[in-house]
């Protein structure tokens, strides 16, 4: 997984690409982080994002639910911030640990 934030005064946008490294395809995911302490998400694309702050959970929508094996896709937000610019920690996709690029 890799993740590349971009910051201005007081918004970011973080766009994250998850990949399925495993053998099998994943149907259906849900990708977990924490977000530091600041930001809340005030928008996203290609998920669903739940709370706006703290511990998110984004889930697939309705055309993207599938992952292939050795396949990826894009998810992202927007989000505001009160000075706090770091990227988000604590990855897990379908409550495994994520390792991040």
């Amino acid at each position: 997984m890799t993740a590349i934030l971009n910051a201005w005064n007081t918004g970011l946008t973080e766009n994250i690409t998850v990949t399925n490294t495993g053998t099998a395809p994943i149907n259906g995911w849900s990708l977990r982080f924490t977000l530091p302490g600041g930001q809340t998400i005030v928008s996203g694309w290609n998920a669903t994002y739940s709370p706006a702050s703290g511990q998110v959970t984004a889930t697939n929508v309705s055309y993207n639910g599938a992952i292939p094996a050795g396949g990826s896709l894009d998810i992202g937000f927007q989000a505001n911030h009160t000075g706090n610019t770091a990227k988000p920690t604590d990855f897990t996709l379908n409550g495994a640990t994520c390792t991040t690029a």
